[in-house]
């Protein structure tokens, strides 16, 4: 069965636009720090998770950085490593290369970083990163993957950057994610809400990429808000509409929308409407290869201990 297959199959097999995704994202960056709670949240639960895991990396990519709220958080954790930012939206690299340039009170980061230097930042797509071969001690990317139709391509190319012994920490949404909008819109006209990866094809994309113990949880977050427009608009700002290939083109019919506001009207709670989260959390590393470039087994020789 070939990949394509297998993928659809298990029905994870969807397309976004991606210039259209470019677009919402570089409108976004002038807004999704406003309406960016559960990313900063996430970004807290992923840190915490770093203080159980031994690494001392001397370079970390932070891909998909988006405006660089997490790249403080690298720096002060990692004062001896050089943090270089990478994202597909010029606009929001552009925001992320100048949050940590120094400021003339000097500080922990103008030390770290150096004056009158500014942060490294690359824009790249994440399946095509302009970083040599193992140059990476870790790949840290919060809630860049749902951008991603198929995750493989990507996590080769973070395999590929990565050195022996590199780390990569991600987050990620799964397929229970707004699943009250998604219930309350219907797919009769293709695909209204957009679709998140399952956390068991995420893990046998990071194997069938090389990783090695890949490790990952899930839990739920549902935050609330006073009505459907106000959700509607924090996706819109935070660059998370729907970007399928396979959405309605047009607008719905004022029928259509109130019947999906009275659906969701139906799950209000104490004055507020809930929209859940499936978070999805995790971490592998890149291990010793088993085989060469063109395909040749590697077997390594353990020099024997001399008898006593």
């Amino acid at each position: 069965m070939s990949e394509e297959t297998a993928d659809e199959a298990r029905g994870t097999h969807f397309a976004l636009d991606r210039h259209l995704l470019r677009r919402r994202f570089d409108r976004a960056a002038a807004s999704c720090d406003s309406v960016d709670l559960l990313t900063r949240e996430v970004a807290r639960r992923m840190d915490e998770r770093l203080d159980y895991i031994r690494v001392a990396p001397r370079r970390i990519l932070d891909l998909g950085c988006g405006t660089g709220a997490d790249l403080p958080r690298l720096a002060e954790r990692f004062p001896d490593a050089t943090v270089i930012a990478a994202d597909f939206s010029a606009a929001m690299l552009a925001r992320a290369g100048a949050r940590l340039r120094p400021t003339r009170s000097g500080g922990l980061l103008r030390r770290l970083l150096g004056a009158p230097s500014a942060l490294p930042h690359v824009a790249a797509d994440a399946g095509a990163l302009p970083i040599a071969r193992a140059s990476l001690g870790l790949v840290w990317s919060n809630l860049m993957l749902p951008a991603l139709d198929d995750p493989l391509p990507t996590f080769r190319e973070i395999h590929r950057v990565l050195e022996v012994g590199g780390l990569l920490m991600f987050s990620t949404l799964g397929p229970d994610t707004l699943r009250e909008l998604r219930a309350a819109l219907p797919d009769r006209r293709g695909e209204r809400v957009h679709r998140f990866i399952d956390m068991h094809d995420i893990g046998d994309a990071l194997v069938q990429a090389g990783f090695a113990d890949p490790v990952m949880d899930m839990e739920i977050i549902t935050l609330t808000y006073p009505d459907l427009d106000t959700l509607l608009q924090d996706l819109r700002r935070s660059g998370g509409a729907n970007a399928a290939i396979a959405r309605p083109r047009g607008l719905s019919g004022r029928g259509e929308w109130a019947e999906a506001r009275a659906t969701y009207e139906r799950l209000r709670q104490d004055g507020r409407l809930p929209a859940t989260f499936e978070l999805i959390q995790g971490h592998a590393w890149k291990a010793p290869p088993k085989t060469t470039d063109d395909g040749r087994s590697i077997i390594r020789f353990q020099p024997r201990t001399p008898a006593r």
